[in-house]
């Protein structure tokens, strides 16, 4: 048939996508960070190398926390790690603490109350 391509021992197989995360080794989903980031209007322009570097950073974060969180858990003979275990272990890391030193922790729900603010163009000197 004339009409027909061919599909015969020529062909190459067929390459699946890889997707931002699994080419840059990372666990984080490079692609949500990508879209958040858009969403959340933090620049006008953004390089395709910002999300792949802001994963990377949120991962290293992570796994040094949890490293920390799962040393106390081990110390107190738990096997899980509990919200005081992530309280213990950024209260004891000088650095860590430093990071998170601005954000109030309140005694009745336990959650972490963000600091405001005030991005460009929303101060007195702004005039645009």
């Amino acid at each position: 048939m004339s009409g027909e391509r061919g599909h015969g021992c020529s062909r190459r197989p067929r390459r699946h996508g890889l997707s931002r995360s699994r080419r840059a080794e990372l666990q984080f989903p490079i692609s949500r960070v990508d879209r958040l980031l858009r969403e959340g209007h933090y620049a006008h322009r953004l390089s395709s190398s910002t999300p792949v570097f802001l994963a990377g950073i949120l991962e290293y974060l992570t796994s040094n926390i949890l490293e920390l969180a799962g040393q106390e858990a081990c110390n107190s003979h738990k096997m899980r790690i509990t919200p005081e275990h992530l309280q213990k272990a950024l209260g004891n890391n000088q650095y860590l603490s430093q990071l998170f030193e601005e954000n109030t922790y309140s005694q009745g729900d336990g959650m972490v109350q963000a600091r405001k603010w005030s991005g460009p163009g929303t101060g007195a000197d702004s005039r645009i």
